[in-house]
């Protein structure tokens, strides 16, 4: 499942391209994804300048001129193409790659010179609802969300508070998005590695030392995630083909066996599911 960098990349590139454009039309090719598409959605969004493209935790949220939003979740295998017919003044070559089965483009937003910005989802666990904008507050999947892991929302006396009410594993918390919105199972990994801490210690029991650490790690990790597009695991691109470089650095995450790549660590990465979840850990440095 994406993660907060990728639906990041995501939101950034879509924001890049298709912010300010009219939605001339809209293809359904199958409404039925996790949630089946709103009857009303063509008749709402079709004629409809994009104003902005915000993202809070992995949801992407495209505000329309109508006061409307569109909501979407990318799910365990949803991803936006760009199919570009036309290359004067703004790509060189169109990203369309054929990796990707058309039988599992889902939704066509198409622009003018039918330039077309694809939904792609082989598991269709992903979803597009639609909110105003004024509403947002109240909405189901947003009302109940955590602080955003990046900027000024995150506090660490949020942490501290928060931490000492659980007997929660600190892993099983920082996946939680009421508690922080946004890290998924890979960085959360990347993050527990970094600041030296268990996945399975029990969170009321970290000192304000690992705390600390905790804080510093989390904003470093996703940045540096960020910094380098994501992390391609399986079939994650940016829209324009651009695959993330961030898996190329991971400490922990699918290592298991092998040497820690701490300094004079002589520790080996471990594995252990819980949950259904593989947590990857080193045996000697995270205590």
């Amino acid at each position: 499942m994406p993660e907060l960098p990728e639906v990041e990349v995501t939101r950034r590139t879509l924001l890049k391209f298709i912010k300010n454009k009219v939605i001339e039309n809209i293809k359904i090719n199958n409404s039925n994804l996790r949630f089946k598409i709103p009857e009303n959605f063509k008749k709402i969004i079709i004629g409809q300048k994009i104003v902005n493209i915000l993202r809070r935790s992995k949801y992407i949220l495209i505000y329309l001129k109508n006061n409307y939003v569109i909501i979407s979740h990318l799910g365990m295998s949803g991803k936006f193409l760009i199919k570009n017919n036309c290359y004067k003044n703004f790509l060189k070559t169109s990203y369309y790659s054929n990796e990707f089965s058309s039988k599992h483009n889902h939704l066509e937003f198409i622009f003018s010179n039918n330039f077309r910005v694809i939904y792609n989802d082989p598991r269709r666990f992903g979803f597009f609802i639609l909110d105003e904008a004024s509403k947002l507050e109240f909405n189901k999947f947003l009302n109940k969300l955590g602080p955003e892991p990046l900027g000024r929302n995150l506090k660490k006396n949020y942490l501290i508070s928060k931490m000492k009410l659980t007997q929660r594993t600190i892993k099983t918390l920082l996946m939680d998005q009421s508690f922080i919105s946004g890290i998924g199972n890979i960085y959360a990994n990347e993050i527990l590695f970094l600041a030296k801490i268990k996945p399975n210690k029990i969170s009321s029991r970290l000192n304000l030392v690992e705390i600390t650490r905790l804080y510093l790690s989390i904003s470093k990790v996703l940045k540096r995630a960020l910094k380098l597009g994501g992390s391609s695991i399986k079939d994650f691109k940016s829209l324009v083909g651009q695959k993330g470089r961030f898996q190329n650095e991971f400490k922990v995450y699918d290592r298991e066996d092998l040497k820690c790549l701490r300094t004079r660590c002589p520790g080996l990465i471990a594995r252990v599911v819980s949950q259904g979840r593989a947590s990857f850990f080193c045996n000697q440095c995270q205590n």
